[in-house]
């Protein structure tokens, strides 16, 4: 063996296996045949690392986008902020009342403009930068999950919630933001714990700014 070969790196059977996992599930995607009815399927758009993307579990989207129906009422708009998990949940009909509000997506990543009028491009480090058609107050709840655990990101966020928002907050982010984001939205932590499809280090929770029912779950 020459002294070149020592140099090589060598993976551990875990680090492996991993990549095996990966690849196999970017060969699914890659075939898997893309139906209409699977467009708003969580995940039918893949997680970015690069872009600090972690979608929430089917159970957690579909609890989120009960609140947001609820809260919204008849004919609500609801916007969700860097959330398209639950903006995806709310367009697939399963959830009761879903079909009487409406919903925009409010997303950095431009793979989501394949929803048409209801994506609207949005960078945080611009917080108020949106085209003409999004108005002041125009939403009746307001469900931001802002991309980094960052004091920074998540008072430029709370800047396009506030701008948003009638009035209703609803909140996802780490459990050490819990002061920031009460200082900042007013916000009140919630017992209702969301989780993700890949385990997070951090832990998550829920915050909003009015009676809700995940407050004492």
């Amino acid at each position: 063996m020459s002294d070149s070969d020592d140099d090589v790196p060598t993976l551990s059977a875990h680090t492996l296996a991993a990549l095996q996992e990966f690849y196999t599930e970017a060969r699914s995607a890659s075939t898997h045949s893309t139906e209409p009815s699977d467009q708003f399927s969580v995940g039918a758009v893949e997680e970015d690392w690069r872009m600090s993307q972690f979608w929430y579990s089917d159970d957690t989207a579909t609890r989120l986008a009960e609140e947001a129906v609820r809260e919204a009422g008849d004919g609500g708009r609801i916007a969700c902020v860097s959330a398209p998990s639950v903006y995806q949940k709310l367009k697939q009909g399963v959830v009761d009342g879903s079909a009487r509000v409406s919903a925009v997506v409010f997303e950095f990543d431009r793979r989501f403009a394949t929803y048409g009028d209801d994506f609207v491009f949005y960078d945080y480090s611009r917080p108020l930068s949106f085209p003409s058609s999004v108005a002041p107050r125009s939403f009746d709840v307001v469900l931001a999950d802002p991309p980094y655990l960052s004091e920074e990101c998540l008072s430029k966020v709370a800047e396009t919630v506030k701008y948003l928002s009638k009035g209703k907050v609803l909140l996802c982010t780490g459990a050490i933001m819990e002061n920031v984001a009460k200082d900042l939205l007013g916000v009140k932590m919630c017992g209702f714990r969301p989780k993700h499809n890949r385990n997070l280090s951090n832990e998550f929770r829920c915050y909003v700014n009015y009676p809700s029912q995940l407050l004492n779950v």
